[in-house]
């Protein structure tokens, strides 16, 4: 059975896929590289010693403006805050948590929308019409109500924001997730495996699961920007991080009070939300147009 299962799923490996063109390749990579080097750069830079410390205050030097602009030092390139706590600094220390809130707010929602979509996709009837009902029902609850539930009872913390992220991100995972595991279940090989008798679970397991991975990890990459908006939404709102931790959205809620006099204490961090945010979508559409050829031009 071994044998015969693993020459099946080999010849139908064979079948509908193609190599992607080395132009999408190339710009899955070159949307990549600028989130590594961000990555890299919230991580090393702090420990160069170049920057100052993030949570250092100068009562004495609130709201420099940055050094391009009149009155600006290249002591504090970014300009302060209104604690006199260096932009810039808090602008790297911020990105490192925030990208953190969103690779694991990613991992939280693709786990068990992956799980359900599957177990919908593939077995059909009542499990299908089941969670379908439970996604819908999901989808239809605004995910700040949901997030004003949790954190007016439990308060607020990094647990409480991943429960949130997963309770509200994995719907979409799983729908999208659903439709292709339903797809999967009609090609030749899964049929010719349950035809030699390949048990259920094995073919969910070594079959099905293995031709979601690239819908999975597309699925991922734009969680990981949906997490990270999300974040910055309840932090703004005062309901995410709280000090003495940082944000990028932290630093957007506490620039609002100053933004007509010191628009650079909310206008850095809402750029860099942006860019990351954008580069990161951008990735997930290149990433499913990658691994789903009816979306390849041709």
């Amino acid at each position: 059975m071994s044998q015969l299962d693993d020459k099946v799923a080999t010849s139908a490996a064979t079948i509908p896929v193609t190599g992607a063109p080395r132009k999408r390749r190339t710009s899955v990579f070159w949307l990549a590289l600028p989130l590594v080097v961000i990555a890299v750069a919230c991580v090393v830079l702090p420990m160069t010693g170049l920057l100052h410390d993030a949570g250092k205050q100068n009562l004495g030097n609130t709201l420099a403006p940055p050094a391009f602009l009149s009155g600006g030092s290249w002591t504090h390139p970014l300009g302060t805050d209104k604690l006199g706590q260096d932009v810039l600094a808090q602008l790297v220390a911020g990105g490192r948590l925030t990208l953190f809130i969103g690779f694991v707010g990613a991992l939280v929602s693709i786990g068990p929308g992956t799980l359900m979509g599957v177990l919908a996709g593939y077995y059909r009837g009542w499990v299908d019409v089941l969670i379908s009902r439970i996604i819908d029902a999901q989808l239809a609850l605004p995910f700040i109500l949901i997030a004003l539930a949790i954190i007016a009872n439990q308060g607020s913390s990094l647990t409480v924001l991943f429960i949130v992220l997963g309770l509200t991100g994995w719907a979409p995972c799983a729908r999208v997730t659903r439709s292709v595991a339903m797809s999967v279940r009609e090609r030749q090989f899964v049929l010719g495996l349950r035809a030699a008798g390949a048990s259920e679970a094995r073919i969910v397991l070594r079959h099905v699961v293995p031709n979601l991975a690239g819908t999975i990890v597309a699925l991922g990459t734009l969680q990981v920007g949906t997490a990270i908006l999300v974040e910055s939404a309840l932090s703004f709102l005062g309901l995410g991080i709280v000090p003495p931790d940082i944000s990028w959205g932290a630093m957007l809620s506490a620039g609002q009070d100053v933004l007509s006099k010191a628009w650079w204490v909310a206008a850095f961090p809402g750029v860099a939300i942006t860019i990351v945010v954008l580069l990161v979508n951008l990735l997930g559409d290149a990433l499913l147009t990658h691994h789903d050829p009816r979306k390849r031009r041709r």
